[in-house]
């Protein structure tokens, strides 16, 4: 009895495993993305001058979580829709740690995170900031963001 119960239990968690298998992301974890964090910026980069559309997540428009669902989803990584979500996966960085392709978040919305861009690794970010702009470089040090700053996670494996 005690061994076919052991066997049940192991069986279980076999399928379960094998059902949670995918590159979804999960609580600080990092996963391997071909070319690294600047590979993820490279990419952004090409969509700089992309008009914002809120709720976009296409190259015909983007706003802010849409445009890094879409990156990273390009790159393999499944993000969660929202700024506020994104915020609650990979591995959470002190500010002087942020490099290229890192996820950098604000609360642009009083208390909770509301925005996200991607690290440049030079001090600058990459974001959709709102239906009057376009996708667009920043830093990270304006007035403007560093008052808003949220924290920054890493989801691409160094």
């Amino acid at each position: 009895m005690f061994c076919t119960a052991r066997l049940i239990v192991l069986t279980l968690t076999l399928a379960t495993g094998a059902c949670a298998s995918g590159r979804g992301v999960g609580r600080a974890t990092t996963y391997p993305v071909p070319g690294g964090g600047q590979a993820i910026v490279a990419q952004a980069r090409a969509y700089t001058g992309t008009a914002y559309r809120a709720g976009g997540s296409a190259p015909g428009g983007f706003d802010c979580s849409g445009f890094v669902q879409y990156l990273y989803g390009q790159s393999g990584v499944a993000l969660p829709r929202t700024a506020e979500s994104q915020f609650e996966v990979g591995r959470d960085l002190r500010t002087r740690a942020i490099e290229a392709g890192d996820l950098v978040f604000f609360r642009t919305d009083g208390h909770r995170v509301s925005h996200v861009g991607i690290a440049t690794g030079d001090g600058g970010f990459i974001h959709a900031p709102n239906a009057r702009s376009q996708v667009r470089v920043d830093r990270l040090d304006a007035p403007y963001w560093a008052e808003r700053f949220a924290g920054a996670r890493r989801l691409v494996a160094r």
